[in-house]
């Protein structure tokens, strides 16, 4: 029987409350004390029809200053081009609500989209085992550092100060009432992890460290180096990818030692929607599937030898006991995970190498030109992907006002969580910024400064 939105006519709710013997529907909250219910109407506007409704939203879009506006802003979240076939195929009706698979086995699309996903993070980070995404990339992070804990039975956690720092207070947040300590890595001058910092601050007590690549400066990490420091000390090494494009050209995470790959695949299908919804993924090496967080989805054959696809080895607090459980992460990102598998599947192994040299070119370009300015430095120096940290010899709160003036997002302010870097910002350029955009921001920096 199909399910009517219609609302209920007068005639209607008059017969449900003759049913239940009562004269009007403010008797149903007679337990309520009268001196703390309204007794006016709410202050809302009269309803509308849909053409009104369509008009009046289109009138407050008009008032929306940044709807044009020309951004170079990052951070973790990345503005790119997400072809039309995503939108189309996620929106079909097959995939019209593409949930979490709570009766697993009559939910073979899901289960396959969910495979399909999984199979490509592991291509992608170079590791044995992926699962079925996590709520976003903050919550991987923490979730993996969790997951070290677990694995080696050790309390210490190496934060690495590059790490983004909403990924830092998600894992502040996670572990301040389970024991576990977090010791904060310096950055060095050229915006690295500051492996001298990192070898002195282990102990027989550290479980991990947890870095990112390219960090939060765009600043691409000595990888390897890293996870060689930890397991000479016998723990992980747990990297953090938040910008995945990059996967397209760097080398594999899991080539280079590391134990647990985690991280934020937005840049892979899913628009820029105030901040989300957003997409984590995890991916670790074969010998800690028991600990790995969330739902896995496996391939099997039935009884008549066909293919089929199954969650397996569910450690979640749904399905034992709560004590045991690995997490209590209950739901996949189902929408978000079906868009990251077209987009990455749309555009295949070369297309996803070429975005991201695409990428590289640009941020190149736009790096070389902007610190030609004169009044502008390239803070770091070190080899980045698509972002970068500017230093302005005025300061860049009067600079972004006057670009926003022009109608230009330069960047994120580095001041309000990098004291020692106030008046630096951090500068993003992928495939969506044409040269115009690139020039265009360039004379604007320069009419600022001058």
């Amino acid at each position: 029987m199909p399910m009517s939105y219609i609302s209920l006519s007068d005639k209607e709710k008059k017969a449900m409350l003759d049913a239940v013997g009562i004269a009007s529907v403010g008797e149903l909250f007679r337990s309520i004390p009268e001196g703390v219910r309204l007794d006016r109407a709410l202050s809302v506007p009269e309803p509308l029809s849909e053409p009104e409704l369509t008009s009046h939203f289109e009138k407050l879009a008009n008032h929306n200053r940044y709807s044009d506006f020309l951004s170079f802003l990052g951070g973790g979240i990345y503005p790119h081009f997400i072809p039309a076939l995503v939108d189309y195929l996620a929106s079909r009706g097959e995939f019209v609500s593409p949930y979490t698979p709570y009766q697993p086995e009559v939910s073979q699309g899901t289960l396959q989209a969910i495979f399909e996903f999984q199979t490509l993070i592991c291509q992608l980070t170079g590791m044995d085992i992926s699962n079925a995404s996590l709520y976003d990339g903050a919550s991987g992070a923490a979730e993996a550092v969790l997951m070290a804990s677990r694995i080696n039975r050790k309390t210490k956690i190496l934060v690495a100060r590059s790490l983004h720092p909403h990924y830092r207070q998600t894992i502040a947040t996670y572990i301040r009432n389970l024991g576990l300590t977090a010791r904060e890595m310096k950055v060095t001058p050229a915006g690295t992890l500051d492996l001298e910092d990192l070898e002195s601050g282990l102990d027989e007590d550290t479980t991990a460290v947890i870095f990112q690549s390219p960090n939060y400066f765009g600043v691409i990490e000595d990888v390897a180096a890293i996870s060689e420091i930890m397991h000479r000390h016998q723990a992980l090494s747990i990297a953090v990818v938040t910008e995945p494009v990059s996967l397209g050209l760097l080398q594999p995470p899991g080539l280079q030692g590391v134990d647990i790959v985690t991280g934020e695949a937005q840049s892979f299908g899913i628009p820029l929607s105030f901040g989300g919804p957003v997409l984590g993924f995890m991916a670790c090496k074969n010998e800690f599937i028991r600990q790995l967080p969330g739902r896995i989805a496996g391939q099997t054959r039935d009884v008549d030898g066909k293919r089929g696809f199954v969650l397996t080895l569910s450690t979640r607090e749904q399905h034992i006991r709560r004590e045991r459980a690995t997490s209590n992460i209950c739901t996949n990102q189902a929408l978000c995970l079906l868009r990251a598998t077209i987009y990455l599947e749309t555009l295949g192994r070369n297309g996803l190498r070429s975005l991201a040299h695409i990428n590289m070119q640009k941020a190149g370009y736009a790096r070389q030109l902007l610190t030609g300015l004169e009044g502008v430095r390239d803070v770091f120096g070190g080899p980045v992907f698509n972002e970068f940290v500017l230093g302005f010899d005025r300061p860049w709160e009067e600079i972004a006002a006057e670009l926003r003036d022009a109608g230009i997002l330069g960047g994120l302010a580095l001041g309000p969580d990098y004291p020692e870097w106030a008046g630096c910002a951090l500068m993003c350029v992928t495939e969506t910024h044409g040269k115009d955009d690139i020039d265009r921001l360039a004379a604007a920096l320069k009419e600022a400064l001058s």
